[in-house]
């Protein structure tokens, strides 16, 4: 495993790391079991992060990684991400009471003192303009509940508001072969202040797996089903904001310069890591096998400018008019 440092915290984090959605809930059904067998493996192969959030299944998925720690000696780095719960999820929601709840109760379902890097998840953007929500943040840090704070945004633009605020050590936002915003001037402005960048949704919600086709169900708690119209929360969550039958025709012309040896998975998240300003990508894995195939991607040689140019020109002709000025 290559690993990479995550902003001004002094960690070096694993390339490929590990998304702990999926073994919460809302992608369809869901062994614990298997899915601490997976987290497991994923340690094994030289992860040492996992990115998780309170409303992963109600906690469940904070609960199956404090499991995961307690049976590990090394090391983990455990992100995780509070304010969904909020019920209106509204900005004036994000106050001193009610972060103090969600931090105590996720420090309760992992079992830790303290919380590694508590992130805002995706609040809405007039919370970037409230500089005492992250005065809150700053005195938590100092009692001791979190020892880092950064965010996790659905925009650009609120990436770049974020990191104004002199403690936001690292942004998550959705970075993929079909959402390459972010690439432009935000990893610039990151890069400048030194904030760490967190890729998620990498494979776009599974669709650049290449193994789904028009035919393709998913199940009832699925929200690759139930959201891909944002029925549910932002649409760009979902396919990364794209329609699924379009996303199936860029993805047959990304399998035509996928680099002998590479499943299209492997390609999809080789080709994040060809960004240095990136410090991890967090793929999720409800199975050993797709674990094992998302971590072994780092081991490939460099994609060539060819086959970067390539990927650019099918998001230009497949993808950009449909998310590229909405994200």
């Amino acid at each position: 495993m290559n690993y990479r440092k995550l902003g001004r915290t002094g960690w070096f984090v694993s390339e490929i790391s590990f998304g702990a959605w999926a073994i919460g809930g809302t992608w369809g059904r869901v062994d614990d079991k298997e899915s601490l067998q997976t987290l497991h493996r994923a340690i094994d192969l030289g992860v040492n992060f996992i990115d998780t959030a309170d409303v992963y299944g109600d906690g469940k998925s904070e609960q199956l990684v404090a499991k995961l720690i307690k049976e590990r000696s090394e090391k983990i780095y455990v992100a995780t991400k509070l304010g969904r719960r909020l019920n209106p999820h509204t900005s004036n929601g994000y106050n001193k009471k009610n972060l103090t709840e969600f931090i105590n109760r996720s420090l309760k379902n992992l079992g830790v003192d303290a919380i590694d890097l508590m992130q805002l998840h995706c609040p809405p953007t007039q919370v970037y303009y409230m500089p005492e929500v992250f005065d809150v943040l700053d005195d938590f840090v100092k009692e001791g509940k979190l020892h880092y704070y950064g965010v996790s945004v659905e925009k650009v633009e609120e990436a770049l508001k974020a990191i104004e605020f002199p403690n936001v050590q690292s942004v998550q936002i959705i970075f993929n072969m079909f959402r390459q915003r972010p690439a432009e001037l935000f990893f610039e402005q990151a890069r400048k202040k030194n904030v760490g960048i967190i890729a998620r949704v990498p494979l776009s919600s599974g669709i650049l797996t290449g193994k789904f086709n028009k035919n393709s169900q998913f199940e009832d708690d699925d929200h690759r089903k139930f959201n891909r119209y944002g029925e549910a929360f932002d649409r760009g969550e979902t396919f990364s904001g794209i329609d699924f039958e379009k996303g199936l025709e860029a993805v047959e012309e990304l399998k035509k310069y996928c680099p002998d040896g590479m499943t299209l998975s492997q390609f999809a998240l080789k080709w994040i890591l060809m960004y240095e300003e990136v410090t991890c990508t967090i793929p999720g894995a409800k199975r050993v096998s797709q674990v094992e195939e998302n971590v072994t991607s780092f081991k490939y040689p460099p994609l060539s400018k060819d086959v970067m140019d390539n990927v650019r020109n099918i998001y230009d002709r497949f993808i950009k008019e449909d998310v590229h000025n909405y994200w």
